[in-house]
């Protein structure tokens, strides 16, 4: 597997739109950002050409509009980040991630019966 780029936080906001519309405009992005943030198109147009520098977006030119497509897919995104956050704050333990977040009691009913749904479909599947 190839290294992912380095995202900011900012830049993760940006991919996300780009993720969810993909192929997308500059227009468009600017658009969805700037209804969602306080950011200028100026700030957007330069996370853009930062993505597309680190090798997380591509982009075509259409006449005078670029249109940009991610590199990186959110799925591999996520899972690699996932990954080395349960590494690096719980010794790469699920279960030690979950006890600190109920000892702090940070995890509503409504999430511990996602939870436990979530678990028994996946036992029923390794059966």
């Amino acid at each position: 597997m190839k290294a992912l780029p380095q995202i900011s936080e900012a830049e993760y906001e940006v991919m996300k739109v780009i993720w969810h519309m993909a192929p997308v405009s500059t227009t468009e992005v600017t658009d969805r950002l700037t209804a969602s943030t306080d950011w200028s198109p100026k700030t957007i147009q330069t996370m853009l050409k930062r993505l597309v520098q680190k090798g997380a977006l591509t982009y075509e030119k259409n006449g005078r509009v670029f249109v940009y497509t991610p590199l990186v897919s959110e799925t591999e995104y996520r899972t690699t980040k996932s990954k080395a956050f349960l590494n690096r704050f719980y010794d790469g333990k699920m279960a030690a991630m979950v006890s600190a977040y109920l000892d702090q009691e940070q995890i509503s009913e409504q999430e511990l019966d996602e939870l436990r749904s979530l678990l028994q479909k996946r036992e029923q599947e390794h059966r």
